[in-house]
């Protein structure tokens, strides 16, 4: 999987504008309801501007209800009801955003991840593709895992060994999940020009060691 070493610009547009809630139709209005009703905190980053627009990647699952339902019904269930501790789950998350330069999901998770326990140096080195000091064997397992599927888009077999005799294989399989879940909102990020809300910075990415 290649590195994305190019950010968004300030002078970038939106390429979908943002859908206000009262001009949704029925099926926009259904999704909208799961994403603003649902379990996402939004005391901890912003999703929904002050008019009730979606922010980040919710708005572009309301352009196409069909697929942007159960793509927002899988965010939350990688998010609540998985197998992972809310450090681990956002330690992988943090590496595909890192892999793939997205400013909105970096955003959102440092923010997440800082609440789950995620200490200062910890972030820095997700964030610059170093190793964070993990004293945690099953943190570093994920770590290990996730960055080398975000890098590599699979795991070798001593790799994929250990992490089924460390994690299990459902774990495995909600790793593999989640990192594809985060590569493909990364990419819509990307393509649709969507950066982090006005008024709060982008990250600062550092070159760092490659993952």
């Amino acid at each position: 999987m290649p590195r994305h070493d190019t950010v968004l610009s300030v002078i970038d547009e939106p390429r979908l504008p943002s859908l206000h809630p009262d001009d949704l139709s029925d099926e926009q209005r259904d999704v909208y309801q799961a994403i603003v009703g649902g379990p996402r905190p939004a005391n901890v980053f912003s999703f929904v501007d002050e008019e009730g627009r979606l922010l980040g990647p919710f708005n572009a699952m309301l352009y196409s209800p069909a697929v942007g339902d159960p793509l927002q019904e899988l965010g939350a269930a990688l998010r609540f009801r998985t197998s992972f501790t809310k450090r681990e789950r956002e330690i992988a998350t943090l590496v595909v955003a890192a892999r793939l330069r997205s400013d909105y999901e970096w955003y959102a998770h440092e923010r997440i991840g800082r609440r789950a326990g995620l200490t200062e140096d910890e972030l820095t080195a997700l964030r610059t593709g170093a190793d964070p000091v993990l004293a945690d064997a099953r943190e570093r397992i994920v770590h290990e895992t996730a960055r080398a599927l975000a890098a590599d888009g699979d795991l070798s077999a001593p790799m994929f060994a250990e992490a089924t005799a460390s994690l299990g294989r459902a774990a495995v399989v909600e790793l593999v999940t989640l990192v594809g879940y985060y590569s493909a909102l990364a990419l819509q990020l990307r393509v649709f020009r969507v950066g982090v809300p006005d008024g709060e910075a982008p990250p600062s990415w550092d070159p760092g060691p490659a993952s």
